[in-house]
């Protein structure tokens, strides 16, 4: 749906790639249906290989019925399994919240808004955090009206402040409405049928009209009907997760958990890594997740990512660091994608002479990502990359001129 809505933008303002397109229109039902036929093309592929590799699927509900055992109840059928060692993997699901007019049928979530198949003209969304901006630069890329409502004093609070500062700058430019340090207290419906989202900031009562709400406030392990109380499985101190250990292990060291349910990191390449990592361990080895070197990506227009610590983390936890930005808006390949906004911003610990952390908000961002992944992970010194050559034209070039900027300055940039 993001890459629809990216097309879509970038065909409404072809004047800028010397073209001329007329008469663009957007069919929702038809973005949901390409959307949906990519999944089920994925989905199949997973059956097929589980098939190949024999592995038994059963497709019902499980729950516990003590430490060795799980009840599964499959339409009409009920049997038990015994296994030697169990994976917890049920993910996550949207979380509740106690707001008046939540149940209004033009108020929407993240799994019904991957659903609607209507054209829709504005949308207020409640949750300035990953979700909430994700569909914000997705609506506003289709044309739609678009407002967000943030309850902190900032948007995507986990990203570094220079990052966060600049998507609310290209927020602005795109249109989209932002109202940070605003706490929404209802959801009501005007005399037209229209949603009305009621809202304190700054110790004013104000109110937005849209023809759709969608509450992005995210997301809570699903722990629902596994009957982890009939096993020996402790959650986590606060109760919103099962607690494992460093192998994976919960207090029952035969039941392993992974993913979203254990409410730690919830990223799809998480828990994919930890399902491995899972099953290494019970093969008898000793893997080890580095949950310091997870990258991130936030798929606004344009793209967000990072890995490690960024600036405010480093000096929270008093390194002595270095910083070095350098801009896309001096990268030829940014330019000739007319996505020159943005920038890579590299953290260096001075101590140990190590990199330690990136963040890019960019084209691409989402790609280059993995290469600073594995050079800081791997431990690659400043050196070794200065003197690595990149190709040109590309946006890893960003890479480079960053790095350089830590020692003899930029190439191509000077501020």
């Amino acid at each position: 749906m993001i890459k629809s809505s990216e097309v879509f933008h970038q065909m409404m303002h072809a004047d800028n790639f010397g073209l001329s397109v007329k008469e663009i229109e957007l069919d929702m039902a038809k973005v949901i249906d390409k959307k949906d036929e990519i999944k089920g093309t994925l989905i199949s592929g997973i059956e097929y290989l589980l098939g190949k590799n024999n592995v038994r699927v059963i497709k019902g509900n499980a729950s516990f019925l003590n430490d060795n055992q799980v009840l599964v109840k499959s339409g009409k059928d009920e049997f038990t399994i015994e296994a030697k060692h169990t994976i917890i993997a049920t993910g996550s699901q949207i979380a509740d919240i106690n707001l008046p007019g939540i149940d209004q049928d033009f108020v929407m979530n993240s799994t019904s808004a991957l659903a609607l198949r209507k054209n829709i003209s504005s949308v207020t969304i409640i949750g300035g955090g990953v979700i909430g901006m994700e569909f914000a630069f997705l609506y506003s890329n289709f044309g739609i009206q678009v407002n967000v409502i943030e309850f902190c004093d900032r948007l995507l609070t986990m990203v570094d402040k220079d990052v966060s500062e600049e998507i609310a700058h290209i927020a602005a430019e795109k249109r989209i409405g932002v109202f940070t340090s605003s706490k929404v207290t209802r959801i009501e419906k005007d005399q037209s049928g229209k949603a009305v989202v009621i809202f304190e900031q700054e110790g004013a009562e104000k109110f937005m009209t849209s023809e759709k709400v969608l509450v992005a406030i995210g997301r809570t392990p699903n722990l629902d009907g596994l009957e982890l109380e009939k096993t020996g499985v402790k959650l986590n101190d606060n109760g919103k997760g099962i607690a494992v250990n460093m192998h994976l292990q919960t207090s029952v060291d035969h039941i392993y958990a992974i993913g979203d349910v254990t409410n730690r990191i919830q990223l799809a390449h998480v828990a994919s890594h930890e399902g491995i990592a899972a099953v290494d361990h019970i093969l008898g080895s000793n893997p080890h997740v580095d949950y310091g070197m997870v990258p991130n990506v936030i798929f606004t227009s344009p793209e967000i990512a990072a890995v490690g610590l960024n600036e405010d983390q480093a000096r929270l936890m008093g390194r002595n660091i270095q910083v070095s930005k350098f801009p896309f808006q001096a990268n030829g390949k940014a330019l000739t994608m007319r996505e020159g906004r943005g920038f890579i911003k590299l953290v260096k610990d001075l101590d140990s002479g190590k990199l330690i952390g990136a963040s890019i908000i960019g084209p691409e961002a989402s790609a280059l990502i993995s290469t600073m992944t594995v050079m800081i992970g791997s431990g690659i010194s400043e050196d070794e990359i200065a003197h690595t050559i990149f190709a040109h034209p590309t946006t890893g070039e960003v890479i480079h001129e960053a790095v350089l900027g830590l020692s003899i300055g930029a190439l191509h940039y000077d501020e």
